[in-house]
């Protein structure tokens, strides 16, 4: 099952580099920005981002998309796959919890779902019966 599935949808492409230019171009030759819109079949918003984009930092190159892996739980992967693999009944509440409290992160219980879900590791949602 793919993330995408999981999780929802996946972040859009940007714009290609020469339709942000054709925008630009319209509008350096005079055109509105709605106009400019209404010719390249793009929002009006586009076009002025891209203007905007254009005129403060001399490109029209998209910005990097999603996560550079830089989260919270980034530093205790290796612990967590250790924890679990040392108590695998655990709860992701119970994961949470002992987080806390040994290393001081405050997250959410779905931040913890999430890295259990990267790492490919299963989870109970609820304590063992006895």
């Amino acid at each position: 099952m793919l993330l995408r599935q999981i999780w929802g949808s996946v972040m859009g492409k940007p714009h290609p580099v020469e339709l942000r230019e054709r925008a630009v171009r319209l509008v350096e030759q005079g055109i509105t920005h709605t106009e400019a819109a209404r010719r390249l079949c793009v929002s009006i918003k586009f076009v002025n981002d891209m203007v905007r984009l254009k005129r403060e930092t001399g490109s029209l190159a998209p910005k990097p998309q999603g996560n550079p892996g830089r989260g919270k739980l980034t530093g205790v992967r290796g612990w967590v796959e250790r924890r679990i693999a040392a108590r695998p009944d655990l709860t992701i509440d119970e994961l949470t919890a002992e987080l806390a409290a040994e290393h001081g992160l405050d997250v959410h219980r779905s931040s913890v779902g999430r890295l259990l879900l990267r790492l490919g590791l299963s989870h109970k949602k609820r304590p063992a019966s006895a």
